[in-house]
């Protein structure tokens, strides 16, 4: 990168050593200075930034990456076709949390789609020649195979929610569980019967807790849990279609739906009004997400708030933990490592 400051004496971009004699100190004490280090007094620091200003010095940082074994670059890996991830809001609000962590470091983040197998094995590839410094994994179901190939490879990983309850990886999710059921709490003291629920894919831990959820809710209300209420979807908009089309086939007189996304709310919905059914007055709706789906939908869309963006920043902080703590994952604090953020019910007029 050329310097848009003062030329060195050689006529290009000025060096390390020329730093250290404009300020009168050792290559050693700039270098500690450009890299944070703390044993460097006030004083000293001071003059070596100002002669970094004058000079117009810009830090080699490929150099230094390279001498510290870093390429400066993480990974953000989907293992989702990219129509699904520019179609749902999930996706938009955890870039933008991780685009905002990283934006004071001198981190390049490289977003990287694994929806087929030959995707797969072209980022196995990349993966195995260490061309990142860590991944960040989202929307990963139970049988991928990516956890346990960044495992294999030693390369630092946080997952968006865990596989399972024994997750090994580093882990940022929301309270799926605590989620679906304050979603079911909420159509039972409206007074609703029967109430059904579209469920995400169940391959997906964070989508079976949301089902635990409901499923808690209505026993600890004394109700029977109905499992021709329960259907799969998979988080888009026509899986909600799909799932409601079902419902109202088999229980035509249900007064109430949980759907495990704001999409698959809006598939659902669609149904409904085809079928002649009002909502709030037929038919109580509620989402999750809170996106901007939620907000913009007539009526406006209850639904459960999971701090989407704040998870994205969170995984981002814990990542930047991993790849400077090459400690045994073992001796790390586990609590530290599988963070579970709080979610909310946000009430609207759909129910």
């Amino acid at each position: 990168m050329a310097s848009h400051g003062a030329r060195g004496r050689s006529g290009g971009r000025p060096t390390l050593e020329e730093v250290a004699a404009r300020a009168g100190v050792g290559r050693g004490t700039v270098s500690r200075v450009i890299n944070g280090s703390p044993r460097v007094s006030d004083a000293t620091r001071a003059a070596v930034e100002a002669a970094v200003a004058e000079l117009g010095y810009v830090p080699n940082t490929a150099a230094r990456a390279l001498a510290a074994n870093r390429t400066d670059a993480i990974a953000l890996v989907v293992p989702e076709p990219e129509t699904r991830f520019f179609a749902e809001p999930y996706f938009s609000d955890m870039l933008r949390g991780v685009g905002a962590e990283l934006s004071d470091t001198e981190m390049q983040l490289l977003l990287i789609f694994a929806g087929n197998d030959r995707e797969r094995r072209r980022l196995a590839q990349y993966l195995a020649a260490h061309r990142v410094d860590g991944v960040l994994l989202v929307s990963v179901h139970a049988d991928d195979p990516l956890p346990d190939l960044l495992a294999q490879l030693e390369i630092p990983a946080v997952i968006s929610g865990p596989r399972s309850e024994h997750e090994a990886l580093p882990s940022v999710d929301s309270d799926n569980y605590g989620g679906g059921r304050s979603a079911v709490e909420h159509l039972i003291a409206r007074g609703c019967s029967h109430i059904a629920t579209i469920t995400g894919r169940l391959d997906v831990y964070g989508a079976q807790r949301r089902v635990d959820g409901y499923r808690d809710a209505l026993r600890d209300a004394g109700r029977a849990v109905d499992e021709t209420l329960i259907l799969p979807g998979d988080f888009t908009e026509e899986g909600g279609r799909r799932a409601m089309t079902e419902l109202l086939a088999r229980r035509p007189r249900l007064d109430a739906v949980f759907a495990e996304s704001d999409v698959m709310a809006a598939g659902a919905r669609q149904v409904l009004r085809e079928a002649g059914r009002r909502i709030p007055d037929d038919v109580a709706l509620v989402g999750y997400d809170d996106s901007a789906i939620a907000r913009h939908m007539d009526p406006p869309l209850t639904s459960v708030r999971q701090p989407i963006e704040e998870m994205g920043r969170a995984m981002t902080d814990l990542l930047l933990e991993e790849i400077a703590d090459r400690r045994p994952a073992s001796s790390r604090d586990p609590e530290r490592r599988r963070l579970v953020l709080p979610t909310e019910l946000v009430r609207r007029d759909s129910s």
